[in-house]
């Protein structure tokens, strides 16, 4: 790991973990020894972090120079908790975590007024039942849902029976008890909504459709609404 990596990292650890941080945590979560992640730390303070603490009191970053300034109000503020706060219960794991740490980066920075408002949001968010897991992985998904690349799915519909196709993965959809994709099927010729629960597998392939993403998706919504 680089040294501008690895301060990198120190910087995220010190937005994200409860405060304050023992020096042995963020240590740990940059994989280097105590006695490098001290002089880390003054590095990053020399290059204008506000960073409190010191060894045995664990440290605190109270001034993100890396991040612009931020001014929400606290409507604002509250809309932000909850709907990261939403994606942190409903997300598969790496987009829970994303949520986790926008949410970090955006409180620091926040004024202290502001960060105390986060603290005390007066909105919360608890849902009773978890998603459906998928058995195929949402990060090849959503990745090729980014770069516009077509799905080999096998896929168990809801009397069992298995099929294989290729689909041009539009969008992903939270569903009330898990997630759908929605996609335009080479086999069918037409619109489908896929359970991903119900995903054998997906695997990601070399063929493109970048050129019909709008079209397609253009198509959808004026289908929605004839």
């Amino acid at each position: 790991m680089s040294r501008s990596e690895r301060l990198f990292r120190l910087m995220n650890a010190l937005r994200v973990l409860p405060k304050p941080v023992t020096a042995a945590r963020l240590a740990a979560e940059t994989e280097v020894s105590e006695r490098t992640l001290y002089r880390d730390i003054e590095s990053l303070r020399n290059s204008g972090a506000r960073i409190e603490g010191a060894p045995g009191l664990g440290y605190t970053l109270s001034e993100d120079p890396a991040l612009p300034p931020q001014t929400f109000d606290r409507i604002e503020m509250e809309a932000l908790v909850v709907g990261l706060s939403d994606v942190r219960q409903r997300g598969d794991v790496q987009l829970a975590k994303a949520a986790e740490t926008a949410l970090a980066k955006i409180v620091a920075t926040l004024p202290e007024r502001l960060q105390r408002q986060v603290l005390h949001a007066t909105h919360m968010v608890y849902r009773y039942e978890q998603p459906e897991q998928a058995s195929a992985d949402l990060s090849d998904i959503r990745l090729a849902c980014w770069e516009e690349q077509a799905l080999d799915l096998r896929y168990r519909d809801g009397a069992g029976a298995v099929t294989e196709r290729r689909v041009y993965p539009l969008a992903i959809v939270y569903l009330d008890r898990g997630y759908g994709l929605l996609a335009w099927c080479c086999l069918r010729q037409d619109f489908r909504k896929f359970l991903v629960g119900r995903m054998e597998a997906a695997v990601p392939t070399s063929e493109s459709f970048r050129p019909r993403r709008v079209s397609l998706l253009r198509e959808y919504i004026a289908l929605l609404y004839d």
